[in-house]
């Protein structure tokens, strides 16, 4: 058989599993919804006690996590960060240490960086004005190039420099790119994560809204480094380490993927018809749909600790709210 047939083939069968996968979707959310509707309230582990949690202490996880995430790319896109007056809120008001501007030579990555940073600036308005009064303010967030900085230490952990060696995501196109892939995926996985957890129907919605552009986010970082590794392979590997770096953090379960090809046949495809994949850009289990990481594991990944955590990584003095605690990943 010819490669143009087995192309069809390959996509003929990416059809079927999308037709069962929007049947399977239509039960699972129709579960949710009315699992949802009863509920009044949540039982999230963090630390050897169980803890009640609310939507609010839900938003403001999201909120902690975007803090980061807009400050990164305000500082590599635009040279500075957030506005003051997004950062105030119940808690401590923490500084950033460290970020500046990128001196892009790419014209698509700095475009690409802009939009993401408006994107994500708008993310913690919109989350501040859906929590009002009970918003936190922005924790210390590490962005810093030093040799222990949290980029460096998150490098260091994935081979990209030797230990005890700076890691500057400021440096050049590709290294803000390794920088964003550090921790973008964990975003999705987050979101995806916590939905379950919303009781109300319109957080959930706005949820649903903000993973969707996370995963867009995600999907622009994953397909510029595959294309560019096409040209230079020790990016594609760069990023391929973050994913198992990331893996290693957040428990023995195999939830990351690089962007590099997957070894395993996909399903309904033969090892021939598989050949056609030359790129992994969506990290997806067999049935194609994303995965999911607990409020712990994501903690475990930004505190850069897989062990029991209240702070550390890109947030040395912890997040904010009620929702800051690992538990060791297992």
């Amino acid at each position: 058989m010819t490669e143009s047939v087995h192309l069809i083939e390959a996509l003929d069968a990416r059809v079927e599993r999308r037709s069962e996968r929007r049947e399977f979707f239509k039960t699972a959310l129709g579960a949710a919804a009315m699992t949802a509707a009863g509920a009044t309230a949540l039982s999230f582990s963090t630390s050897a006690s169980a803890q009640t949690i609310t939507d609010a202490d839900v938003l403001n996880f999201a909120l902690n996590l975007e803090y980061l995430e807009a400050q990164f790319y305000s500082y590599a896109a635009y040279g500075t960060g957030l506005d003051n007056s997004l950062l105030s809120g119940t808690s401590t008001q923490g500084a950033v240490r460290g970020g500046r501007q990128v001196n892009f030579t790419d014209p698509i990555v700095r475009q690409y960086a802009r939009e993401i940073a408006q994107d994500e600036i708008a993310h913690v308005k919109f989350l501040r004005t859906a929590l009002g009064s009970a918003a936190v303010a922005q924790p210390v967030i590490d962005v810093s190039v030093s040799p222990t900085s949290a980029f460096s230490l998150a490098a260091q952990a994935a081979g990209l420099v030797p230990a005890g060696t700076a890691f500057d995501p400021y440096a050049s196109d590709e290294a803000f790119l390794l920088g964003a892939f550090i921790f973008e995926d964990v975003g999705v996985t987050a979101y995806k994560g916590a939905a379950p957890l919303l009781t109300s129907k319109a957080y959930l919605e706005a949820a649903a809204g903000l993973l969707a552009v996370e995963a867009y986010h995600a999907a622009i970082v994953r397909t510029t480094l595959y294309g560019k590794g096409i040209a230079t392979p020790s990016l594609r590997q760069s990023a391929d380490a973050i994913s198992n770096a990331r893996d290693s953090l957040d428990g023995t379960t195999d939830l990351d993927q690089g962007i590099s090809p997957i070894s395993q046949t996909p399903i309904n495809l033969s090892t021939t018809q598989a050949a056609v994949t030359a790129s992994n850009i969506v990290p997806l289990d067999a049935n194609g749909v994303a995965f999911s990481r607990s409020a712990s594991q994501v903690l475990n990944i930004v505190y850069l600790n897989k062990g029991a955590a209240s702070a550390g990584g890109f947030y040395p003095n912890g997040m904010n709210g009620n929702i800051k605690t690992s538990i060791a990943a297992s």
